[in-house]
């Protein structure tokens, strides 16, 4: 029995690791179609980070992304792709705040009716996803703790 469960567990956790992308419809800045697909390229990895205007550490884990963008650059080459979850209620208000923390380096994609949130399985944010130039995910996590991005760095490091 204690080898049928840890077999089950090996299995479900390389299933995790090896998930793609799905499909789902999501908007950019000006409201334009994106298709989540899209994130995947076939040849830079990805950070993938779901975050809302209500979620103070999503806002500081992204502060903190953009902040060591550059140097992140000379160690491993990556996009990083923010997906706002947050409704139509709150659209405007989420586009202002990306606009205000001059989120730049971002490629900032909106989520409204969380299709995408909910395709990708995430239940909390901030969530962050490192993809493989495969499409494959390599990383996720959830929550922030300051410092704790440099183990986004080391997959992406892994990713390359």
């Amino acid at each position: 029995m204690k080898r049928f469960i840890l077999l089950f567990i090996l299995l479900t956790a390389g299933f995790a690791a090896s998930a793609q992308i799905p499909s789902v419809k999501l908007e950019d800045r000006t409201g334009r179609e994106v298709l989540s697909t899209s994130i995947v390229d076939g040849e830079t990895p990805a950070v993938i980070s779901f975050w809302a205007v209500t979620c103070d550490p999503c806002i500081q884990e992204l502060d903190a992304i953009c902040e060591a963008f550059e140097d992140w650059q000379e160690q491993a080459e990556f996009r990083i792709i923010a997906v706002s979850t947050d409704d139509v209620r709150h659209l405007a208000k989420a586009k202002a705040l990306t606009k205000g923390h001059m989120w730049d380096c971002f490629t900032l994609l909106f989520d409204p009716n969380n299709d995408f949130k909910r395709a990708m399985n995430v239940v909390d944010t901030p969530q962050v996803f490192v993809i493989g130039r495969d499409g494959k995910i390599v990383y996720s996590h959830t929550g922030y703790n300051p410092g704790s991005e440099k183990e986004i760095l080391e997959a992406l490091k892994k990713a390359q």
